[in-house]
């Protein structure tokens, strides 16, 4: 079995693209076949190399490695030109003439009357030697296929017209390259967003000219926004590397894409070899899928919790690199994602809670400092500063037995010690549990930190 992703390098990797490109792949997988990556890249006015990087780069981060591939429509011109020669010449396609203007009158006639605007055959019987080739479609009969998603699906040759498949430069179109290719490539399983379907039938009829067996078709549903309107970006990132960027893990994506449009009973979470072993095109919805973003948040956070350390190291190199942090300087980064997993909801808030382990800061968050860092606040500042420079065992428990101790002399709650030190430790008062932290930020620091909260009720003071 072979399936195969062909977007067009004309943007990035969309959401609803690799949404496609997963069940492509599941299905390859599932069926134990082959997965092609194909760019179609035939509309040289917008396709660009940039395009081609961000479809390649989003594939990889992903992880939806292809078998074959990745194939370049203009690499096969001279394919589609025999193919297109083909047709001219056992008189199922022929050359048109007629201008962009007669084509706008035709259009807007048949539209006032409320009938489907499509060509009207003017040159089908004029043997011209030039200009665009259309293909002669059937005028009679339906043609009728068994979508995998969408079920058995019948349209009457009538409704159709006689697409161009070569423009006059002798460039083909996407209709004729699809099937070419996917003829070449023994494609046998199509999966495409439903925003094709009006093509396939036209493309079936490309195919039974040729005198070519037919693939498998299977049509998934688009994705809508929370308010049911088509994804865009004023739903917010519809990039998949703008994901990446954004800090989520390429694991959560692909498994809350996974639940756009298909489900196994109530399951929300599912590793890759569970996608393989569960997925079936049977099974997709017909209806679009809802975009929720706090449900792939929820998703990434529960991947965060449970995901393997050195995955998470090598996820996180982009990030710490991006905000500039360097961890050199300071504790072993595992101890230190250990201790954020459980309270950060991406890679980017767990990446801006390390800088306090790796970075010294010279101010403190002033809202935070105005209501901590008050005159009451001196002495259990300075009694922590004394307890830990005696302290030789820098250990959490320790750090955590002086905290008891400090509240028991000041006659505190540990909110009244607690507090303070969490905010002279971080800069930010964001912080978990500070025994954790303390030991992680390391002795010196601590002190350090804690003598600059001490210098700050001084500076209230005078």
């Amino acid at each position: 079995m072979k399936s195969r992703f062909a977007p067009s390098p004309t943007g990035y990797l969309h959401i609803g693209g690799a949404r496609t490109a997963l069940f492509a792949w599941l299905w390859a997988k599932k069926e134990q076949g082959q997965f092609i990556l194909r760019i179609e890249d035939t509309d040289r006015e917008r396709s660009t190399q940039a395009s081609v990087d961000a479809i390649l780069d989003g594939m990889k981060w992903l992880g939806l490695d292809h078998d074959e591939g990745p194939y370049y429509q203009t690499d096969r011109f001279d394919r589609y030109k025999t193919v297109v020669q083909q047709l001219l010449e056992e008189d199922k396609a022929y050359y048109c003439e007629c201008s962009q203007e007669r084509l706008q009158v035709l259009r807007d006639e048949l539209m006032e009357k409320g009938e489907k605007a499509k060509y009207d055959g003017h040159c089908q019987h004029k043997n011209l030697t030039a200009g665009v080739v259309r293909f002669r479609n059937p005028s009679e009969g339906n043609v009728i296929f068994s979508d995998l998603v969408k079920g058995e699906i019948s349209v009457h040759n009538k409704e159709l017209d006689d697409l161009i498949i070569a423009r006059s430069d002798g460039t083909p179109t996407y209709n004729l390259t699809v099937v070419v290719d996917d003829h070449d490539m023994d494609v046998n399983c199509v999966i495409r967003g439903d925003d094709h379907i009006n093509n396939t039938p036209r493309q079936i009829n490309l195919y039974e000219a040729l005198g070519w067996g037919l693939p498998d078709f299977a049509h998934l549903p688009m994705i809508l926004g929370g308010d049911g309107a088509r994804l865009s970006k004023r739903h917010g990132a519809v990039s998949v590397m703008a994901y990446r960027d954004a800090g989520f893990l390429p694991e959560a994506l692909l498994n809350y894409l996974v639940r756009l449009g298909w489900s196994h009973g109530d399951q929300e979470v599912f590793s890759i070899d569970e996608m393989i072993d569960l997925f079936d095109l049977k099974d997709v919805n017909k209806a679009p899928g809802s975009f929720n973003q706090d449900k792939l948040i929820w998703l990434n956070q529960e991947y965060i919790k449970s995901a393997d350390i050195d995955h998470l190291v090598d996820q996180l190199d982009w990030h710490l690199n991006d905000q500039s942090i360097d961890i050199s300087n300071g504790p072993d980064i595992t101890n230190v994602i250990d201790a954020l997993r459980e309270r950060s909801k991406t890679l980017v808030e767990m990446a801006q809670s390390m800088k306090m382990f790796y970075q010294d800061f010279d101010q403190f968050d002033e809202k935070s400092a105005k209501k901590q860092f008050k005159p009451a606040a001196e002495p259990i500042i300075k009694a922590l500063i004394d307890h830990y420079s005696k302290l030789e065992d820098w250990s959490s428990a320790a750090i955590h037995d002086v905290v008891k101790t400090v509240c028991d002399e000041q006659s505190v709650g540990f909110g009244k010690v607690g507090q303070p030190f969490r905010l002279a430790l971080s800069g930010t008062g964001n912080a978990g549990s500070i025994d954790i932290v303390a030991e992680l930020v390391g002795k010196d620091r601590t002190l350090a930190r804690l003598q600059m909260a001490l210098d700050y009720i001084a500076q209230i003071d005078n």
